[in-house]
């Protein structure tokens, strides 16, 4: 595991600006950067970023944090990877914490492995490039193929040479061990001559999400029928064909920013697409789809678009990834290409804007095309039709959502002409049958749905009212909270005459310990649990240390905590995209009087509490005849005159709240 010495360097050193401008084209725009969002299609800049607090947010999103959540979010690593990336471009030295003697075992391993598979992608993409060999053979494919200069790099193309050890002896020569060499597959071992497994072979890396070699697949050139036409890497410590998809390091981006995912088969299908323009493609790798694959493109899109070649007994083999896709709550659609062509050989022949306008045509919901699919088998066979309509509500069966489920019914209904009553309850039993943990997460949702649902509006905006004073302390805790400033102390005293004065004393405090001490004195909790949980929190904090670094202090929340603090401290940010400044517009802004904003934040909030404390009292006054109301009476009065208090230190006229 990598030292939180090293965690705490990485965070200290990396500059939010630096890390987000290698992805994204920031302009300055006062003491912030600003830009398009990489998440989104916008032509006016919503995402800005703020190398004072360290953070950034992305106001068309919604999400936001600090660099090691923008790697996260944008290039998919996960919290160590992001780490790891920093450290490497920073220069920064990775410090493992102790490790057992067991994992410090499995830990090399991989890491050889890994290691051993990064130079076999490079030996072979120089062997293709610059050797006699590899360019006669393997770059002669690859441009017969159409592949440009520019994708072969993108890809990391590259060709095994025909000499049987030529790969094995290279990498030996360079330092890497026989073992790594055979447990990544590149070399088989035998006792009297290892030799390379992928001899002869233009190779296709396959990269994992983050860009790290997992393993290669294989084509030979020659027609030597004894020999597979696609040779993939064994199974290994770090390559899981399962779990692998390949084109989905070049894809992810594009795949999360467009909100969709093309699935082929073939490694050649994802390199033409991408050649022709549309990037969010990955390819299966010949394999069945796995829940595992699926799973790796629900981390960046809910949407999938299955492509399909022409030929009829590959449809229906194919056709049952559909339900595995449906099972994991993603939305699926199917797109044919004509008879004889697949999406290698349409995308070579085809223009960008002709070849996204058939897939924007030709893209059908799944439901449609399995009744196109099987609908030409059952024909006039009542029986053969039956099963279809089974087997279409099978697949129905397999969607979490129940709203959804409730829409393909009805399209079901219409297309097959059979009574919605007839489907509903077919569909009835299967969900009963198998009752999943897809099945107990719908129920959960649709419960939650009716929760919301049946909540009234009044209830609604009364909380609203609440949560935006609530939500204004604890940025006045972000923002200032270990400021010193000086509020004044207002208290009654007797003087010597025996009358009551009023002393206002003035007193430096930290603008925390004065919200801390208001709401204590009020004897007030925050109603909001994920405000009341990150206001405990921040007290805990600046108790604790001396200074707020937004970083750091991101750094060990949980995610919740994180993204809500985020949005928070970025709300400011909105003024900058407005160009208010360049408009002779200044907003006023909050740290020019944070004494008197504080006050006044705190006195609006005794105001609100004290206007619900007069709606009880109202609500208790009984109307029945001889009913003594004077105690409520008097007591409303009482709370009239605190708010007129109130009114005057505000310097405006309040008005009720209900």
């Amino acid at each position: 595991m990598i030292s939180q010495a090293t965690i705490d360097t990485v965070f200290e050193t990396a500059r939010v600006e630096e890390v987000i401008g290698d992805f994204v084209q920031l302009k300055r725009a006062g003491s912030n950067f600003k830009g398009l969002s990489p998440f989104s299609d916008e032509r006016s800049p919503s995402f800005m970023v703020s190398p004072a607090k360290g953070i950034w947010k992305d106001f068309s999103s919604g999400k936001g944090g600090n660099s090691v959540a923008f790697l996260m979010e944008h290039s998919h690593f996960t919290y160590p990877e992001a780490i790891r990336f920093l450290a490497k471009k920073y220069n920064i030295e990775i410090e493992e914490t102790e490790q057992s003697d067991e994992e410090k075992l499995n830990t090399d391993v991989r890491e050889s492995m890994y290691l051993v598979s990064e130079f076999a992608k490079t030996y072979f993409h120089n062997t293709l490039l610059n050797s006699e060999e590899g360019k006669a053979i393997g770059l002669s494919y690859f441009k017969e193929r159409g592949f440009t200069n520019e994708t072969i790099k993108k890809f990391s193309l590259g060709y095994s040479p025909e000499t049987w050890d030529a790969f094995t002896k290279e990498a030996l020569g360079k330092g890497y061990k026989m073992e790594f060499l055979e447990s990544t597959g590149l070399t088989i071992a035998r006792e009297d001559r290892p030799f390379d497994r992928f001899k002869s072979r233009v190779m296709f890396p396959i990269q994992s999400m983050s860009g790290r070699v997992l393993g290669f697949g294989g084509r030979i050139l020659t027609n030597d029928k004894k020999a597979a036409k696609y040779l993939n890497s064994p199974e290994s410590e770090i390559y899981h064909k399962s779990k692998v998809l390949y084109g989905i390091f070049q894809a992810k981006q594009s795949i999360a920013k467009l909100n969709n995912c093309f699935l082929v088969e073939g490694y050649t299908d994802v390199i033409q697409f991408n050649q022709a323009g549309i990037e969010n493609v990955v390819a299966s790798s010949g394999t069945a789809l796995t829940p595992d694959q699926i799973r790796l493109i629900n981390r960046l899109t809910k949407n999938i678009t299955v492509l399909f070649d022409g030929d009829a007994a590959g449809l229906r083999a194919s056709v049952r990834g559909i339900d595995l896709i449906l099972e994991e709550g993603m939305n699926v659609k199917v797109c044919t290409f004509p008879d004889g062509d697949d999406p290698d050989s349409f995308a070579r022949k085809t223009s960008y804007e002709d070849l996204v306008a058939y897939l924007e045509t030709n893209a059908k919901d799944f439901i449609q095309f399995k009744a196109s699919l099987l609908m030409n088998e059952a024909k006039n066979d009542p029986v053969k039709k039956a099963d279809l309509i089974r087997d279409m509500v099978t697949s129905i069966s397999k969607i979490p959502d129940r709203i959804q489920r409730e829409i393909y019914i009805q399209e079901c209904s219409r297309i097959m002409d059979i009574s919605e009553q007839v489907l509903t309850s077919t569909l009835a039993q299967l969900v009963q049958k198998d009752i999943t943990e897809v099945g107990k997460k719908a129920k959960q949702e649709q419960k939650a749905f009716e929760i919301v649902k049946n909540e009234s509006p009044v209830q609604a905006s009364k909380v609203d009212v609440l949560y935006r004073l609530e939500r204004k302390i604890i940025e006045i805790l972000l923002l200032y909270g270990n400021k010193t400033e000086e509020f004044e102390d207002v208290f009654l005293r007797t003087n010597g005459e025996g009358e009551i004065e009023t002393i206002i004393e003035k007193k430096e405090y930290k603008v925390y310990q004065r919200i801390y001490l208001s709401l204590q004195e009020d004897e007030v909790e925050l109603a909001n649990p994920l405000f009341r949980d990150i206001f405990n929190d921040l007290i805990q904090y600046f108790l604790q240390n001396e200074k707020l670094e937004f970083e750091k202090y991101l750094m060990h929340l949980n995610s919740d905590f994180a993204q809500e603090v985020t949005d928070i401290l970025m709300e400011d940010e909105r003024l900058v995209l407005h160009n208010w400044e360049g408009q002779n517009i200044i907003p006023k802004t909050k740290n020019e009087t944070i004494s008197q904003y504080v006050s006044e934040t705190i006195l609006t909030m005794r105001w609100y509490l004290v206007d619900k404390i007069i709606d009880e009292l109202k609500n208790s006054v009984s109307n029945e005849p001889g009913s003594d109301n004077t105690e409520s009476m008097s007591m409303a009065m009482d709370y009239y005159k605190l708010i007129n208090s109130f009114s005057k230190k505000l310097g405006r006229v309040m008005s009720r709240y209900s």
